[in-house]
């Protein structure tokens, strides 16, 4: 990326001390400065207590190293096709993330308990240790319930923040972030780290014959990364910060901390249930992918697959990577009658990477059952066509996936390449909508679907994304049903409308399909497993729990053009948001349960496609399909539209309505239709009759003979003008002798 600097510094401090600084300056070169001043030790890990002492701990262990990806060169633009991808040789520099010896214990993820987090002090509850969570959010007010941190209460170097890995575990290295607050400014600017196995008896991490201090952090939002040059092996681990911001007096001790270590074996522990699953029984691969390794892995499932899958490209990014998306259906390629069309999208904001991970998980897993026989794959692949987008954002993505999962931050990776949120890219058709409410005194003319797009919008100079142009492209060539879009940082499912109707922060803004998007919402939250366990706790700043973890969009917060009010108001297609963890980048150890949680709310939610009504709109006379016919519900205000070979879908929860379709040029039909609990939809049939006027112009163009019925219902209508204008001439005479009689 020109003109792109990045700059990973990484500190091995005291326990011996390490310093690396990684630079890539603006030219595309690279430079490595190291500066090592490190003992013999550092391939050694050290037990907690020496021999002789109560509290020794004596376990072999592993020395410490660290690894880092080596630099490849890679083209500015995305080749034609994956074949043509995974043939060229052409490298570019990719600058990949550390490679940490141990994973995180799981402050960000929630894994880490909040009983398993104590403090010496805290200033009010909202400033407990439970807050002390790398990455966490603050509520809009300080002194709410969710402030962003753990703050001491007290301004001294006692103050400490501890956790419980509630077994031995090898830590190596700490990572600590400031407060995250909108008023307050408060951060730790170096730190001490003490060990122990009881919690009575603590060890420092040393530096020769002192103490090692290590760097904090100079802003609030910035991860720093401190490794152990020597692991150590304990079941405590405390943070003693022992420099802050201090703001004259008003600084307070600050922080917010992931800790990394490996679990180390529980004799304790001989039974599965004893301990959390760590795995997942589908054979996936799990790992986090960069660009080259996705379409990598694209291509090796459409090679296990040919019959059911397809790749194509739906356009490229800036920087020119290619919106890649995996199709999967019974007839790759082609639109089949009846046959409705699905999608899912992740990765709109590209450091929320774990709904790119599952889609890539879930096109592996179709594939495998689809050729194992599992009869609900099978009869999902053979009467859906599947479309997964898994990065639609993959500059950002990059950006992020070269700091790594717990140093990219909150927000490195979320924009595009030209600084675009996309969630609030799209055109913005609800104020198109309700202005016209406000200013229409006949309602019959208002229009409550196919929104068209302001034309201000399709301009070249409009600040559009190349990526939500794309899409946009995408969702008006194919007739989508119903879709989701995946995101991270919460743990909810939200449903139209996203964006409040005056602006308000936040309100409660239904659509007119409220009672089916919450059934579309309750449908995922309720099979996730980590969603429907009411004992979890909240992510950041907001109970999603009081709301059974689905949530009106607008009700959360006003998010003006989002994906989801422009798909449900410009297409037939139905969307939500699922929120989908808490750690927007979870760490690849994490992925498989990620999945697990996961499997089951994908699989069901792309079998709601099937619910509701669904039919062709035909010609009476030919047997054609209409396409564009308009199919109206009684009693819900929104249309939706057959597609070119005249069938249509309409989403619906179980009950009776009266469903009328309506064609230029053809009398409307109406009928009743009833929506089963079964999991297919209700067969919904018209055939709609042309208007004579029609009618007639179709024959005349083709120069045939008429019809008798037509024949005497042309006669009527001739007869029927004439009296007409016979009518009107005798009045205009009669006028006319009036006026000459007066003269």
């Amino acid at each position: 990326m020109a003109g792109f600097l990045l700059i990973t510094v990484l500190f091995y401090l005291n326990c011996g001390s390490f310093v690396v600084v990684i630079s890539r300056p603006a030219d595309g070169t690279t430079s490595r400065r190291a500066t090592v001043a490190l003992n013999t030790a550092l391939t050694s890990t050290e037990s907690l207590f020496s021999a002789g002492k109560p509290n020794t701990t004596e376990v072999p262990t592993a020395g410490f190293t660290t690894r880092y990806r080596k630099s490849i060169s890679k083209p500015t633009t995305a080749p034609e096709s994956l074949s043509e991808a995974a043939g060229k040789t052409t490298e570019r520099e990719e600058e990949g993330p550390p490679e940490l010896e141990c994973p995180p214990l799981g402050l960000e993820s929630l894994k880490v308990k909040d009983t398993q987090l104590r403090a010496s002090s805290y200033k009010r509850r909202g400033l407990g240790p439970h807050r002390g969570r790398l990455n966490i959010q603050s509520g809009i007010e300080d002194g709410d319930i969710y402030d962003g941190a753990w703050c001491a209460q007290y301004r001294d170097k006692k103050q400490w923040l501890e956790v419980d890995a509630r077994r031995l575990t090898r830590f190596t290295g700490v990572i600590l972030q400031g407060r995250n607050s909108i008023w307050s400014w408060d951060i730790v600017h170096t730190y001490k780290v003490q060990f122990s196995n009881d919690t009575l008896v603590w060890k420092p991490c040393m530096n020769g014959t002192e103490e090692a201090i290590f760097e904090g952090n100079q802003d609030a939002e910035t991860p720093v990364l401190a490794l152990f040059n020597t692991s150590k092996v304990a079941r405590y681990i405390r943070i003693n910060p022992q420099s802050w911001y201090q703001n004259g007096t008003k600084g307070h001790i600050c922080l917010r901390a992931e800790v990394l270590g490996c679990a180390l074996p529980d004799p304790n522990s001989i039974y599965p249930w004893q301990t959390e699953p760590t795995e997942s029984k589908d054979k996936l691969d799990f790992r986090h992918h960069n660009y080259k390794e996705m379409r990598k892995l694209m291509k090796s499932v459409q090679e296990e697959c040919p019959d059911i899958t397809r790749i194509y490209s739906i356009g490229k990014s800036y920087m020119g990577l290619k919106l890649y998306v995996m199709e999967i259906s019974d007839n790759p390629g082609k639109h089949e009658l009846g046959e409705p069309e699905f999608r899912y999208v992740a990765g709109m904001h590209g450091n929320e990477v774990l709904g790119r991970e599952l889609l890539l998980n879930l096109m592996q897993y179709i594939c495998q059952e689809y050729k194992r026989g599992d009869q609900r794959i099978v009869h999902l692949v053979k009467e859906t066509r599947i479309h997964l987008l898994p990065s639609m954002n993959p500059d950002g993505y990059e950006m992020a996936f070269k700091k790594g999962s717990e140093l990219a931050g909150w927000s490195l990776g979320r924009y595009s390449y030209e600084g675009i949120d996309m969630n609030h890219n799209f055109a913005d058709l609800n104020s198109v909508m309700w202005t016209a409410i406000e200013l229409e005194t006949d309602r019959s003319k208002l229009i409550n679907h196919y929104f068209p797009i302001p034309e201000q919008y399709t301009t070249e100079e409009a600040f559009v994304a190349s990526e939500t142009r794309a899409v946009i492209s995408w969702m008006q060539n194919i007739p989508f049903v119903l879709g989701a879009n995946l995101h991270g940082g919460e743990l909810v499912v939200t449903y139209p409308y996203d964006m409040t109707r005056d602006w308000a922060p936040r309100e409660h803004t239904p659509t007119a399909d409220e009672s089916f998007f919450r059934w579309l919402a309750v449908v995922y939250a309720s099979t996730n497993q980590v969603m429907s366990n009411h004992d979890r706790r909240p992510c950041h700043n907001k109970d999603f729990l009081r709301y059974n973890n689905i949530i009106n969009g607008a009700d959360w917060h006003n998010v003006p053009g989002s994906m989801n009010d422009f798909s449900y108001l410009h297409t037939n297609c139905f969307e939500v948001t699922v929120e989908l963890s808490c750690d927007k980048f979870p760490h690849a150890s994490e992925l498989p349960i990620e999945w697990e949680n996961n499997r089951e709310s994908l699989l069901t939610y792309m079998e709601q496609v099937h619910r509701g009504i669904k039919g062709v709109v035909r010609d009476k006379d030919t047997g054609a399909g209409i396409a564009d016919a308009v199919i109206k519900v009684d009693d819900i205000n929104h249309h939706i539209r057959s597609v070119a070979d005249g069938d249509y879908w309409r989403l619906l929860n179980p009950g009776e309505y009266r469903v009328t379709a309506t064609a230029e040029g053809y009398f409307p039909s109406s009928r009743t239709c009833q929506v089963m609990y079964d999991h297919y939809p209700t067969i919904c049939d018209f055939r709609l009759t042309k208007m004579p006027k029609e009618r007639l112009k179709e024959l005349l163009m083709k120069g045939g003979k008429l019809p008798k019925d037509l024949q005497l219902r042309l006669r009527q209508l001739r007869m029927r003008k004439l009296r007409v204008t016979t009518k009107a001439i005798n009045r205009r005479r009669a006028a006319a002798a009036k006026r000459a009689k007066r003269v």
